[in-house]
């Protein structure tokens, strides 16, 4: 029988920690340092609490962004202006998957509910508890549940199509996987490997291995890709927890290269830089061609960072006391910092056009402009 590994999500996801207390260590003081770029918070939001792992929705010109409570709203990027909002009717363990029109959560009920804008359009009571945003791509929505298997549905009507069903470890994690779409394929987290999935059959087209986990019981041995993952060109990076940070190139469906770092949540990536951070926050950027070490940072160590996010010249990420950093992506040095509130950020920047969008612990929607 299978074991679902209770981590505390809310803690270990919202508080950007793994295994380890991390209350227990001393943030790194923040040093002082000459903004390099300019930028500013531009418009904010309050939502009710975000009492699960947020994943922020992005359309066209718009954001899709969602409370503990139930409640979606979609903000567009200019003004945060209010588009719509929509209730699921229940407490929130997953979401939000956004396509543009559609838009996915999974309630703690293990009810999967879509919406077309505004309006629930169907739901669906799932198998098996449900931590990973749903993805909605191709006119289906795809579900990943902490039991491994991936189902997919079509998006007007509810239809179940399909189900993968992969035979398991004992040992499950309970923390947001890998799911993503690559070209004509779904690329899936199935333990410590990536899988490409046909998404009209869900039969398996290729896998590869991020790590390759060695221990001597099953806690040792529990590697699962956890999000977010970073696409570029033909590659897939992303994290195997607490293993090893790898990239996957999706095309030939075999593994680029693999890097030992623990750690328990994912990656932000370009061409050029793949970003990530161990369990006392210790940055690492390789090289994304061939994961080569281009830097280690320990400036932000223990301040609970949320994913980072890579674009153009720089790293964003937030941290515990509500700020944001930007590094440049080559050196790791420091750009520029913004505070957006004081609560603990929680979400990777989220990106439409020049925004940049965050949400914190407490429910404030912050978005952002580098200059």
């Amino acid at each position: 029988m299978q074991r679902v590994l209770a981590l505390l999500a809310a803690t270990m996801l919202l508080g950007g920690c793994g295994l380890f207390d991390k209350d227990a260590a001393k943030p790194t003081p923040l040093a002082s340092f000459t903004p390099a770029i300019a930028g500013r918070v531009v418009w904010s939001a309050d939502l009710g609490d975000v009492s699960f792992s947020l994943s922020v929705g992005q359309g066209d010109g718009h954001f899709v962004v969602a409370d503990g409570t139930g409640e979606l709203r979609a903000l567009r990027a200019d003004d945060g202006a209010e588009l719509w909002r929509a209730k699921a009717g229940a407490k929130l363990s997953a979401g939000v998957g956004h396509d543009g029109r559609f838009s996915a959560v999974v309630t703690r009920d293990q009810d999967l509910v879509v919406f077309d804008q505004a309006k629930e359009v169907w739901r669906k009571r799932l198998k098996a508890p449900v931590v990973t945003a749903p993805l909605v791509a191709g006119e289906r929505v795809f579900v990943l549940g902490v039991d491994r298997a991936v189902h997919g549905f079509d998006v007007l009507d509810g239809r179940h199509l399909w189900e993968l069903r992969r035979p398991g470890e004992a040992l499950l994690l309970s923390q947001p996987g890998g799911l993503m779409a690559w070209k004509d394929t779904l690329v899936v987290g199935q333990g410590p490997r990536l899988a490409g999935v046909d998404p009209t059959k869900g039969t398996l087209r290729w896998e590869a291995n991020v790590a390759s986990p060695r221990g001597t019981n099953e806690v040792e041995r529990l590697a699962d890709v956890v999000a977010p993952m970073a696409r570029t060109g033909d590659l897939i990076c992303a994290r195997a927890f607490q293993a090893a940070v790898g990239c996957v190139n999706a095309q030939r469906g075999n593994q680029a290269w693999s890097r030992l770092q623990g750690g328990a949540l994912g990656v932000g990536g370009d061409a050029e830089v793949v970003v990530g951070f161990d369990a006392s926050d210790r940055l690492t950027a390789w090289r994304t061609s061939n994961g080569e070490t281009l830097w280690n940072s320990e400036a932000l160590q223990n301040r609970r960072l949320a994913p980072p996010r890579v674009t153009g010249s720089v790293v964003v990420m937030g941290d515990f006391e509500g700020y944001l950093h930007f590094l440049d992506a080559k050196s790791g040095q420091p750009r520029l910092r913004l505070r957006a509130g004081s609560a603990a950020i929680v979400t990777a920047p989220a990106l439409v056009g020049n925004t940049m969008l965050v949400v914190a612990a407490n429910g404030g929607v912050h978005a952002f402009r580098p200059e």
